[in-house]
């Protein structure tokens, strides 16, 4: 069909819309001539002043423009669901040198752990051919976004051509997305909480790589909202069990009471990526009947 002379005046969906869109009118406010009054704060457009929309006045509208930004993108994209990597930013790749290590003992343990690098890898290796069947809709690979495990989990999905979600967050010290996020799946956030919250909004499965403070984090995050019945039950899966029960005793929070007995039975330790992809593809075969 030939285009006819109100195509522009139809959105990207279809939807008519006559009235002047706001891109028209911020590209015209950019044009105009520079005056004293032009040039004042209060002349800009509402919408195109970074400066109100960093107001302390307006954080709750920034809380709800970083929840709106990545889940336009996944639905645009029709992401339905994901498999979720947790794990150290530390960890080198197997061969690298331990880069945040600050003395020998720490040295020698995180490049020792550089066989999670290689497990996350191929976890979501296993995970994108999964996927694949799906036409990339379902248990699309996310992440961190950034080093270590995070990155692991973005490179084994790009191994298989597939796409991978990066979550990257600002901080001081870093991060600038790993290589192998799929570039127009690259988000930043300001907000750890809404970040929290799209790691837990499509999960079908979480992975939990040894980490720090940020992994004992999420990870508490999602096995909160399972233990309190706000999120449904999906496989957590701990790799590393001896790194895990060293660090947390679940069974003594059974045993003092402050966690029931069966609890514990929320999350599932492994230790190479075949044993948590099988656990995985397992818990939901009904589906796929």
């Amino acid at each position: 069909m030939a285009k006819g002379k109100t195509d522009s005046l139809r959105r990207k969906d279809g939807a008519w819309q006559p009235l002047e869109s706001n891109r028209v009118d911020k590209s015209r406010a950019a044009q105009v001539p520079d005056t004293p009054q032009t040039l004042s704060p209060s002349y800009r457009l509402a919408y195109a002043d970074p400066d109100f929309l960093c107001s302390e006045e307006l954080r709750p509208l920034r809380l709800q423009l970083e929840l709106m930004k990545v889940e336009m993108a996944l639905s645009d994209r029709d992401i339905r669901s994901t498999v979720v990597l947790f794990g150290g930013a530390r960890i080198p790749a197997p061969g690298q040198e331990a880069w945040a290590a600050r003395n020998e003992v720490q040295k020698r343990n995180l490049e020792a752990a550089s066989i999670y690098y290689d497990e996350a890898r191929q976890f979501a290796r296993l995970c994108a051919q999964w996927s694949a069947e799906y036409d990339h809709r379902e248990y699309v690979v996310v992440t961190g976004g950034g080093p270590g495990v995070m990155e692991a989990g973005n490179r084994g999905a790009d191994d298989e051509g597939a796409p991978s979600v990066g979550l990257n967050i600002v901080l001081p010290h870093e991060q600038a997305p790993n290589i192998y996020v799929t570039p127009d799946l690259a988000f930043n956030f300001h907000y750890f909480a809404i970040r929290k919250m799209h790691f837990m909004m499509r999960a079908k499965a979480i992975a939990v790589f040894p980490g720090g403070f940020g992994t004992l984090d999420e990870f508490f995050e999602a096995v909160t909202l399972i233990q309190t019945g706000r999120m449904a039950r999906i496989p957590i899966l701990m790799f590393g069990a001896e790194f895990w029960r060293k660090v947390i005793n679940f069974e003594a929070l059974a045993e003092f009471g402050t966690i029931a007995p069966e609890d514990v039975e929320l999350i599932q330790f492994v230790d190479t990526a075949k044993e948590a992809f099988d656990i995985v593809k397992a818990y939901y075969a009904e589906e796929q009947a």
